[in-house]
């Protein structure tokens, strides 16, 4: 048996151990590739996200990144993928949009939009624009709204989606407004800004960078958007804030990992992203995409994700 001397030493000599054991496993993270998935097509916007950073974030990670296209039902079949993988920081989503904050209202699906995933970081913000048909009747937003609420259910809007972030953000629109509209899904912001152009719809939702051409060439006009505050693609439009309009909602970009991860993966992951994301390359980069850069840390983007599902739930709920 024993003594109460060699007890003392065994247990210092397994304090001493295990305590350096420690860091050194933390510090063997990442030793293989980490997979992205993205819920969407090659060359989207969810995509290009994805493709930018992982074209600079190598350097701090220490290994590959390599980028999964796993498309259809707006996202959820790849949030679903990462939900499930084994939460050890290797796999990873492209997130903040439809698949987290919207879709999950309008059915069932096999994982919690926000408590399925352990954000990292966000990267950037894509605004959302309402737009008018260049020859429509209405010279602003209230002019519009007044119409509406005389003709309740006349007018038409399209989306790029039943269920999408789009979807969502027009009908909390709608809510504020206090008005009546029919929804017009499209498969994708580009065939819902046509339909705009041709008359077949009254309002388009859609980002800045979609909208801009289209009104730098004479075809629609931006009246407001969803944001806290104006973009810079188009400063003149105002916010539904400054009209009065209870309503904050952005197309969010970055990367969540399965619950459960442990904090210090997630940590190494953010400060590695965190550097990319400052790096001079990847700043350039967005600027030729015109990506909208927009930092948040894990804990404030969780916040901003819980925000508008909640924002997004209690309008259905109505």
């Amino acid at each position: 048996m024993m003594d109460s001397k060699k007890i003392i030493r065994f247990a210092l000599a397994a304090l001493l151990v295990f305590g350096l054991m420690g860091p050194a496993l933390a510090a063997e993270f990442p030793t293989k590739t980490i997979k992205v998935y993205v819920g969407f097509s090659p060359g989207g916007g969810t995509d290009i996200i994805a493709r930018t950073v992982a074209s600079v974030a190598p350097e701090f990670l220490g290994q590959a990144m390599v980028i999964i296209n796993k498309t259809g039902a707006a996202g959820t079949i790849a949030a679903r993928e990462v939900s499930q993988a084994k939460p050890d920081g290797y796999t990873l989503l492209v997130a903040g949009g439809s698949e987290t904050v919207s879709v999950g209202h309008y059915r069932e699906l096999p994982y919690h939009p926000i408590n399925a995933f352990s954000p990292v970081i966000r990267i950037s913000r894509d605004r959302m624009i309402l737009n008018f048909n260049a020859n429509a009747p209405w010279k602003t937003l209230k002019e519009f709204i007044q119409d509406a609420k005389r003709n309740p259910g006349k007018y038409k809007y399209a989306s790029s989606g039943h269920g999408g972030i789009y979807h969502s953000a027009m009908l909390a629109f709608c809510d504020r407004a206090g008005i009546k509209m029919k929804h017009v899904p499209y498969k994708g912001g580009a065939p819902g800004m046509a339909a705009l152009m041709g008359g077949h719809v009254d309002i388009a939702i859609a980002s800045p960078s979609e909208a801009r051409a289209l009104v730098e060439g004479g075809k629609i006009r931006s009246v407001t958007l969803t944001s806290l505050e104006r973009t810079p693609l188009q400063p003149d439009v105002p916010t539904l804030k400054e009209l009065g309009y209870d309503l904050y909602l952005e197309n969010q970009k970055g990367f969540v990992a399965p619950a459960g991860t442990p904090k210090e993966r997630i940590m190494f992951l953010h400060e590695a992203f965190k550097k990319a994301y400052e790096h001079k390359a990847f700043v350039k980069l967005c600027t030729r995409l015109k990506i909208e850069r927009g930092y948040l840390g894990p804990e404030d983007f969780r916040k901003s994700l819980m925000g508008m599902y909640n924002q997004i739930g209690s309008v259905l709920k109505k």
